[in-house]
């Protein structure tokens, strides 16, 4: 996935959801790495593929997105889903909890999967735009 494109995907969704892009960090791990921020930061002892730490004030969505290259590999594999596809499901994963998404109930889940999906449709689209360009 290019820089480029996915900051434009990722900023599009934010405009989507009726807020402005902030600050919003990647930071790439393992697996013992994420293990590591779960548990100083949540007390959960557990992998996981993505923590977000939400920074957002006002309409500027702003956080913190820790993303287990370990644990993406993995899930890929897992749902046999290529590794670049499931990345993307992940990173715009973290910016819908900034948007306000939760996934905390089996109904807030099933809504976090549909809008996932969404959001995953519209990046597909600004690939096929910048490959007409």
């Amino acid at each position: 996935m290019k820089r480029r494109e996915t900051s434009r995907w990722i900023k599009q969704i934010i405009n989507l959801y009726g807020k402005k892009p902030g600050n919003v960090s990647y930071i790439f791990c393992s697996d013992e790495e994420i293990l590591q921020i779960n548990r100083q930061y949540l007390h959960h002892d557990y992998y996981t593929d993505i923590i977000t730490f939400d920074y957002t004030e006002e309409d500027a969505v702003s956080g913190d997105l820790f993303i287990s290259l370990d644990t993406v590999k993995s899930n890929a594999e897992k749902f046999g889903t290529d590794y670049s596809d499931e990345l993307a499901r992940v990173m715009i994963h973290g910016v819908l909890h900034l948007c306000g998404l939760n996934d905390k109930t089996p109904e807030d889940e099933k809504t976090m999967r549909l809008k996932e999906d969404e959001a995953l449709l519209l990046l597909k689209s600004v690939k096929g735009s910048e490959n007409e360009i």
